[in-house]
């Protein structure tokens, strides 16, 4: 996949606006964000695929963490079993795995991929995760609570990936305080409305809006709708959400 220039800090993009790239089997993969600036950083792609279209490529060599958004396919790395792709279903594809994606007789498939950083320190501190292929689906795991949110974390220490944590967070209607953490993330609104402040800049989100929270960087999310928000975050170095 592609690389687009770093992304800068704090940045809020809309899949539908940035310009996706055609496969040779028919997927289309837009890069979203990119938060390495001087050094290896998280890199979220997403992959829309019609129906019966391939993709094929190589895992980043740190590994990468895919969840489906919806459709349904098949995902083959080497000569490992495959994985059945399916909705709420999140994929650890391990470092430098070559991998083929079928996508299924439905609708189309999209997939949120997030390639790992790879950082001399984890390699020599012996942090990289395992090298067979996982999966997890989101209604298996754990519920979590901080404050009146609730979050599910799919991998993460001691769940398959020990360098960084993949969560679903459901927001209910209103705004929580604004806070900071130490780690980089991306965040992808999956369902909802509501409004982004970070920075003191406000961001109108919706689905397939994706975000970059920078570590030390105050924000929070505002649920401006009635019914629950529900987003997907990916950030490194591994943490829990409630942190």
């Amino acid at each position: 996949m592609t690389n687009r220039p770093p992304t800068p800090r704090g940045s809020v993009v809309r899949a539908a606006e940035i310009q996706a790239e055609r496969g040779a089997g028919g997927a289309n993969v837009r890069t979203l964000l990119d938060t390495g600036s001087g050094g290896p950083g998280l890199v979220r792609h997403q992959v829309d695929m019609p129906r019966l279209t391939s993709h094929s490529g190589t895992a980043g060599e740190a590994g990468e963490l895919w969840f489906v958004v919806e459709g349904s396919g098949h995902l083959d790395v080497g000569e490992q079993l495959g994985v059945l792709l399916m909705p709420d279903r999140a994929v650890w594809v391990p470092p430098g795995s070559e991998f083929q994606v079928l996508a299924g007789e439905g609708n189309k498939l999209r997939l949120d991929v997030v390639a790992l950083p790879a950082t001399g320190a984890s390699a020599a501190a012996g942090e990289q995760p395992g090298r067979s292929l996982q999966s997890q689906d989101f209604a298996h795991c754990e519920i979590e609570t901080t404050g009146d949110r609730q979050f599910r974390v799919l991998f993460g220490p001691g769940r398959g990936c020990s360098v960084a944590t993949q969560f679903v967070g459901e927001i209910p209607p209103g705004r929580a305080p604004e806070h900071s953490h130490p780690y980089d993330e991306v965040v992808l609104i999956l369902r909802g409305t509501g409004t982004a402040h970070i920075g003191g800049a406000e961001h109108a989100l919706a689905p397939g809006t994706c975000l970059h929270l920078p570590p030390g960087l105050p924000h929070c999310l505002e649920n401006t709708g009635s019914a629950e928000m529900r987003v997907l975050g990916v950030f490194h170095p591994a943490n829990s959400p409630a942190a």
